[in-house]
């Protein structure tokens, strides 16, 4: 096969990926396309007209580099895979975005870009000024804030802020919604465009905001430098401090940038200034720096003349489609509130119908009850009619038994009152019974000493009488023969006196007997003659026992039985104890004998 016909079976078209910011694109591009053609492919494709801030960048080692438009792709050092990977990017930005940026489509992918940036700190901003971009953001991407709709937490798959500023502060996710959310809820009646403008708004005035930082050094053998590449010039930065240049080359103060392999020449347009020479070792990089120098430059020159005819058609049909917009935005507005008023409207129409059918509803359940209510009124009289009778008689009951208890009462005060009555004749039979305790307690002491004085008596008696009876014996004895009978048989009956010896020695048997038949003659004796004290008819009884002693010794003198003898003069031994007892004055033994 010959060389020629390899070069025909060459493929005539290649795969290219064109992202933006918010799509993907694939395209089939011929060969000998060069990157213009490829470029304006894509911005057909999205509806870009504002082309001068794009290019398509792409990855090249360890850096990267834009697509030239005047040279073919394929001989450029795109990347060799299929499909080859292009970035639609802002190569370029304007001054003040606010004036350069017509079309939405241009505004739109700068917000998004920018964005990025500050996210992943390519663009230093501050926590405030970054809370602050968040919620137009929100407001760009959620609209007006509706707290029904947008509740605690419907930002948390969203990245709003940039890591540094999350570590920065020692606040939980929720407390940065709650701040950010606070901030959007006070950008109402702001659209997606007009949010996203305001973001830009703020953005262009950070420091790093469209600057492209590359690696120098001022002689060869210096200490590494930055040089930043702008809108506004060109800029020399400490590497450690990226936000405010050691000097800066304003484009309007350069009059020639020159290149020379790896030394970049900046000459003033004072020529009393001095030429400014740096360093860079990487010679892609060096022509990625001329391209931005000559294009910066380029758009610098261009926003200071008259706008092109092309630009002013943009900014005429951006203008009526703003007030087209606006006007739709207005009609719509309108209308939306005129739904929400008719949809108030029919809510409150509603509310009232719902109130209408709450109301005969509870005018029928009302009905139903007062129904119900009769009804059971009606029970209730009839109930209440029994009841009256039943108190009636409970009445009548009530007055019989009130009547019967004032009579218990009565009974019960007349009860009372015999019943104090005899609670003080208790109390006073007590108080007599106590003080007859109390004399008989005295008489008892008076009958203990009466008789431990008559056992004194009695033993003294006893004496006494073993006196008297020694002493009264021999007389008694001398009397005893009684005179001789009369009649036939009196020999055989002569009592021989002495033969009769009389013993009148008493044992310890005779004299209990004594004693026990002066216990049973006490007894035997009235009451006046017992009680020591008593002294009545002492005469009558001196005769009683003279009559009693006589009769006693005939007695004695006439028996002829020992034993009869012995229990008689027991006998007068007692009237002896018993007179002595009695103290009575009675005549002596002798003299009665």
């Amino acid at each position: 096969m010959s060389i020629l016909g390899l070069k025909k079976k060459q493929p005539k078209t290649f795969k290219v990926k064109v992202s933006t910011m918010d799509a993907e694109m694939e395209f089939s591009c011929e060969v000998k396309w060069k990157g213009k053609d490829l470029f304006d492919l894509v911005c057909r494709t999205i509806g870009l007209r504002e082309t001068w801030f794009f290019g398509l960048r792409y990855t090249v080692k360890d850096t990267y580099a834009w697509l030239k438009p005047d040279k073919r792709v394929l001989d450029q050092e795109v990347p060799k895979d299929s499909p080859i990977t292009f970035h639609f990017l802002a190569k370029f930005f304007p001054e003040k975005v606010e004036d350069e940026l017509v079309q939405e489509i241009t505004q739109h992918l700068f917000f998004l870009q920018v964005k990025k940036q500050i996210l992943d700190e390519e663009i230093f901003c501050s926590p405030e000024a970054s809370v602050l971009l968040a919620s137009y953001a929100v407001q760009a991407k959620y609209g007006d804030y509706d707290p029904n709709f947008h509740k605690p937490g419907f930002l948390a798959q969203d990245e709003l802020l940039p890591k540094r500023v999350l570590m920065q502060y020692q606040m939980t996710p929720d407390m940065w919604e709650e701040k950010i959310t606070a901030w959007y809820a006070e950008h109402r009646n702001i659209t997606r465009d007009e949010a996203e403008m305001e973001y830009l708004k703020i953005a262009q005035d950070l420091e790093m905001y469209g600057v492209s930082y590359f690696s120098i050094t001022q002689n060869k053998r210096d200490t590494e430098l930055l040089l930043g590449v702008d809108a506004q010039g060109l800029h020399i930065y400490n590497p450690n401090n990226k936000l405010s240049p050691n000097k800066s080359f304003p484009w309007s103060g350069i009059r020639n940038i020159s290149y020379s392999e790896k030394e970049f020449t900046i000459k003033p347009l004072d020529k009393k200034k001095e030429v400014f020479k740096f360093y860079s070792s990487q010679l892609r990089v060096n022509k990625l720096i001329l391209q931005l120098c000559i294009g910066n430059h380029d758009l610098f020159m261009r926003r200071r003349k008259v706008d092109s005819i092309e630009v002013q058609q943009m900014k005429a049909q951006a203008k009526e489609e703003k007030a087209r917009k606006k006007v739709e935005r207005q009609i719509l507005a309108r209308e939306k509130q005129m739904r929400e008023e008719a949809e108030r409207a029919k809510e409150d129409m509603e509310r009232r119908l719902f109130q209408l059918q709450d109301e005969a509803r509870m005018a029928n359940e009302a009905l139903l009850r007062s129904e119900e209510t009769a009804d059971l009124l009606a029970e209730k009289a009839q109930i209440a009619e029994e009841e009256a009778k039943l108190l009636a008689h409970k009445a009548a009951e009530a007055e019989q038994e009130r009547q019967r208890l004032e009579v218990t009462a009565l009974k019960t005060k007349e009860e009372k009152r015999l019943m104090e009555q005899k609670m003080r004749e208790a109390e006073s039979l007590a108080v007599k019974l106590v003080e007859q305790s109390e004399r008989r307690l005295k008489e008892a002491d008076h009958l203990k000493q009466d008789l431990n004085e008559a056992k004194d008596a009695e033993r003294k008696a006893k004496q006494k009488l073993l006196e008297i009876t020694k002493s009264t014996y021999p007389l008694i004895a001398a009397y005893s023969s009684p005179p001789p009978p009369t009649g036939p048989e009196s020999p055989d009956t002569t009592l021989d006196m002495g033969s009769m010896s009389v013993r009148m020695d008493f044992k310890d048997s005779d004299m209990k007997r004594l004693s026990m038949e002066i216990e049973r003659e006490r007894e035997i004796l009235p009451t006046w003659l017992r009680w020591p004290s008593t002294r009545k008819c002492e005469r009558t009884i001196q005769s009683l026992f003279q009559e009693q002693f006589a009769a006693i010794t005939d007695a004695c003198m006439y028996t002829k039985n020992a034993a009869t003898s012995h229990t008689m003069l027991l006998k007068l031994i007692y009237f002896f104890y018993v007179f002595d007892s009695c103290n009575l004055v009675l005549c002596t033994p002798q003299v009665m004998f």
